[in-house]
């Protein structure tokens, strides 16, 4: 038998709403200092609002204890810093 939806738990009922309210727009813009009160509520710019997720552990090589590199860059990046601990 299926439970009510009045029944869940509030906490089942949060999710990752991907529109904010102008008040959560608000905020957000005055927090990283691109709105304050002398600017009109109306015509606000976008804010980027991405759903977090928990980070994931990285795998590891059992001989060297390093993490493989994705990409080029970070290829170059773990060898200047290889070169760095051997000197």
């Amino acid at each position: 038998m299926s439970l009510d939806r009045s029944l869940k738990s509030h906490s089942a009922l949060v999710r990752h709403r991907n529109v904010l309210t102008r008040a959560e727009r608000l905020e957000r813009l005055t927090e990283e200092d691109r709105w304050d009160e002398s600017k009109g509520v109306f015509g606000l710019p976008k804010v980027a609002h991405r759903k977090s997720t928990a980070g994931h552990k990285e795998k590891k090589q059992e001989e060297k204890g390093e993490v493989e590199a994705e990409t080029p860059e970070a290829a170059e990046d773990q060898d200047k810093k290889q070169e760095k601990k051997q000197e």
